[in-house]
């Protein structure tokens, strides 16, 4: 992919004023969301396409979810560390480069962006969640009885808000009972 094929197709996704040719084989797009910086190396060989996701000190805590979602979902996209920030990098050699993955390299990165910490956030508290089933299964609990222990826990505040309402608990014990009931036989399988 040569530069100019690469400033028309930005012109067509995102517009010409929010694009700017910033060097020679640079650009960087500014939307109302984010900021995509586009790099192409020294001798023209490898494209590099950058979006910055969020701030180090947000991810932290998700580090492990990071790089198993670089493992299983992130395709060809890739969270990286820089400068206490988290990229989404996707790089390329620019030779063998199309117009579609150029394009959905865009939208995987646009993905991550968009959904943050969401899915690791998510990923880590299944995580947990299958830690819970597991050790319940190994002291030979039912579900029934897990559940009665989680629900004695908030009861005595041992889990939850302190001024946490009958509803709130109520929702908060029924998301529990309905992560718990969908990974229970699952575990059962890793057993």
């Amino acid at each position: 992919m040569k530069p100019t094929e690469i400033e028309s197709i930005l012109t067509d996704l995102f517009g010409a004023t929010d694009v700017n040719n910033i060097a020679s084989g640079s650009w960087q797009v500014e939307t109302e969301n984010f900021r995509l910086l586009i790099l192409l190396s020294d001798d023209g060989g490898w494209l590099r396409i950058l979006l910055p996701i969020m701030p180090i000190q947000e991810a932290q805590p998700f580090f492990e979810q990071l790089l198993e979602s670089n493992f299983d979902t992130t395709q060809s996209c890739r969270y990286s560390l820089h400068q206490n920030v988290v990229w989404g990098v996707f790089q390329h050699s620019s030779n063998s480069l199309t117009v579609d993955d150029f394009e959905d390299a865009i939208a995987q990165l646009s993905s991550l962006h968009e959904v943050g910490l969401n899915d690791v956030f998510n990923n880590l508290v299944e995580s947990r969640i299958r830690l819970i089933v597991t050790a319940a299964k190994q002291q030979g609990k039912s579900l029934a009885a897990t559940m009665q222990n989680l629900d004695r826990f908030y009861a005595e505040g041992l889990m939850g808000e302190i001024e946490q309402s009958a509803e709130a608990r109520q929702k908060t014990l029924d998301t529990w009972r309905y992560q718990l009931e969908r990974l229970w036989n699952k575990e059962e399988e890793n057993l």
